[in-house]
């Protein structure tokens, strides 16, 4: 007789917990799922196994019994391992972890394999490797074949062949008889690194997982992962769970991409987690960027990571010529409208010539800021540096981080003028813009509401690569690995978009799009042209990504956010409290957050509680608690916090109110 801790599959905090079976099953083994009664009604429900013991603990009465085990689906040890780290990082439930590692869907009733559409077929570039590259490999290579844990940070300029290093190290897995996952930021917009996998392995050795997929075929992917048939697996952001044996490769490309940070529960770090596995397995890790995270390159600095550095295009092509454009000289000028005169001329010069042209302005949801038109001021919050929102109703700006409010005042505190406004232009404003200044030019927009329907993207980046479209107007979605020749110009339509949000990665942020979406310029034979729009165009990292200075930005960043106290220096931890009853939620955040000020003993280190910047959502009311959690912290906090979560779920107000926390979170609504 085994007995058995099981995870049941039952999610909700009340039942967040492991729980002693008896099983007269031989063989069951950790990650094992079972089947077995629950609950006073004794109903069946699956199970995973966290723990296998010869003896049951002595205080366990009335011990209940597997009733069978599944032979189809099962986890491993590795990955129960990884369920209940995952509780402890990112507070969530062991069945909420448990859930990733799982198969959508259900095998074919009719017995037939669902393969996902094929990628757009790309011929094997293998090409010789520049120097910059081979050495970056020799200290990769070797890494892979000793089988030991270690992660790179490839920093390779745009256009650096950062792909061909993930190509041969994979290759070098393969040899070595283990298996390789590559994530992407964005699967429906990264056709082009699939298909050079494709090209180099073949589609049958490669799987690839995102939500894109049907249920199907993302089951019969994960069974071809599971029984090792695909040795490559590729996806977006959740491929990190892939049920992969003996994984020796996880490549991140992108690294520094938001989207690898679910907001949904489990709210995980994908470049966590895949660091996590890594150590399991003694795998290598290599996270590529061009502009890599603050938080990387801090890990970098602190050894926890080793850089590699690509300094030059490999086709030897110099970086693209970056005009930036102070558009309040434009204003003073008497055009008032979203392109410059030098973009405008830019732009003729560059259809003129043939070439082809792509629009960058990132908006953001609800990012609105109050700008002063005369001088560039921005509103922001004097404890936690980030732009304040403007809230119509109650005509006040608000820090949505640590709930600080007052109202707009009737003149700019920096210039005394008059033109405080706000601010922001969306992508179908520049797109007929576009249209009206160029009728001959085909422009097409590339965001998230040109791209809902399935294959949408990809036919629409088919006809920008063949030449049908000339103009692209794009969000981030244009600034995530887009491989075109014939891009001339790349136009920055306004860098304070990004740079105005209220988030203390906005400056970060803003220096990466603007250096991943210049990038996109010049990649063929001839270098490329990149026109920046700004009202700050002295903003420090404005002007160090139309310089390519990662490291200048860099030592400026990172002191403010030592000063401030942000990451990578401390956890950011968001803790929402939400209520149907207005007045509860308030009361509930008012008492946890003074809970853990006087839990932490540091007042600075607990921020508001605050209104959400979506403050009802559906029936609910939502305050936000922030806490910045020290390295030296973190386990007593996850502790202090998790029995919090605890006590709700058992006590009285179970129901009244809900607890949920998001760790270094990306969305601040």
């Amino acid at each position: 007789m085994l007995y058995l801790d099981l995870i049941i599959d039952n999610n909700t905090d009340r039942t967040d917990a492991l729980y002693t079976y008896g099983c007269a099953f031989d063989g069951v083994t950790v990650g094992a799922r079972v089947f077995a009664p629950f609950a006073a009604s004794n109903r069946e429900r699956a199970a995973f196994v966290a723990a296998v013991k010869d003896k049951p603990d002595e205080r366990i009465k009335g011990l209940k019994y597997v009733t069978r085990v599944d032979t189809e689906i099962a986890l491993d040890a590795n990955a129960i391992e990884i369920c209940v780290w995952m509780k402890r990082r990112y507070y969530c439930r062991y069945i909420e972890a448990a859930r990733c590692f799982l198969p959508a869907g259900s095998i074919s009733k009719l017995g037939r394999r669902r393969t996902p559409a094929p990628e757009e077929t790309h011929a094997d570039r293998r090409v010789a490797l520049t120097g910059e590259q081979s050495a970056a490999l020799e200290r990769i290579l070797p890494w892979i074949d000793g089988g030991e844990y270690k992660t790179f940070l490839v920093h390779g300029v745009t256009g650096s062949g950062k792909t061909e290093i993930y190509l041969r190290a994979a290759e070098r897995t393969l040899e070595r008889g283990r298996t390789v996952i590559v994530l992407v930021p964005e699967i429906s917009l990264t056709p082009q690194t699939i298909g050079r996998f494709v090209a180099r392995f073949g589609r049958e050795r490669i799987a690839t997982l995102h939500s894109k997929l049907s249920a199907g075929e993302r089951y019969d992917e994960w069974m071809r992962i599971k029984t090792g048939e695909a040795r490559i697996v590729v996806g977006a952001r959740s491929a990190v769970f892939a049920p992969a044996g003996d994984i020796g490769l996880i490549v991140v490309d992108e690294e520094h991409e938001g989207t690898y940070k679910s907001d949904m529960s489990p709210k995980y770090d994908a470049i966590e987690v895949a660091v996590k596995r890594a150590g399991q397995t003694g795998a290598t890790v290599l996270l590529g960027s061009a502009t890599p995270s603050l938080v990387s390159s801090y890990r970098v600095e602190r050894r926890f990571y080793e850089k590699l550095r690509l300094c030059e295009r490999y086709n030897k092509t110099p970086l693209p010529r970056v005009q930036i454009v102070d558009m309040r000289e434009e204003l003073k000028s008497g055009n008032r409208t979203i392109f410059s005169l030098a973009l405008y001329r830019a732009l003729d010069e560059t259809l003129t010539a043939g070439k082809q042209a792509i629009l960058f302005l990132n908006r953001r949801g609800y990012s609105t800021f109050v700008s002063c038109r005369n001088c560039g001021y921005v509103m922001q919050c004097a404890d936690c540096g980030i732009a304040l929102t403007y809230h119509k109703a109650e005509n006040a700006v608000q820090c949505h981080l640590c709930g600080a409010r007052r109202a707009v005042p009737p003149v700019c505190p920096d210039c005394g003028g008059r033109y405080l406004r706000f601010f922001g232009t969306g992508t179908e404003k520049v797109e007929e813009t576009a249209r009206e200044l160029f009728p001959a030019a085909c422009v097409e927009r590339l965001d998230f509401d040109t791209v809902k329907r399935k294959g949408s993207a990809a036919g629409l980046l088919a006809r920008f690569r063949k030449g049908k479209t000339q103009i692209l107007v794009g969000t981030q979605l244009v600034a995530k690995g887009l491989d075109f020749d014939n891009v001339g110009l790349v136009g920055i339509v306004s860098a304070d978009v990004s740079l105005n949000v209220p988030d203390f990665r906005s400056a970060e942020r803003s220096f990466q799009l603007i250096t991943q979406a210049a990038g996109r310029a010049g990649r063929g034979a001839e270098t490329g042209r990149v026109v920046i729009q700004s009202y700050k165009p002295d903003h420090y990292a404005i002007c160090a990504a139309a310089e390519n200075d990662y490291a200048g930005f860099y030592g400026t960043e990172l002191l403010l956010r030592k000063a401030m106290d942000y990451p990578p220096f401390s956890d950011l931890v968001q803790i929402t409290v939400s209520s149907r009853d207005e007045a509860t939620a308030a009361a509930a955040a008012e008492a946890l957050a003074d809970l853990l000020r006087t839990r932490a003993n540091a007042q600075k280190r607990i921020l508001g509680p605050g209104q959400a910047r979506i403050y009802k959502a559906g029936d609910l009311f939502r305050r936000l608690i922030y806490a910045k959690v020290a390295p030296r912290d973190r386990k007593a906090f996850e502790l202090f916090l998790s029995e919090q979560k605890r006590l709700l779920a058992v006590s009285k107000n179970s129901g009244k109110y809900n607890i949920s926390v998001d760790v270094n979170p990306y969305s601040y609504l």
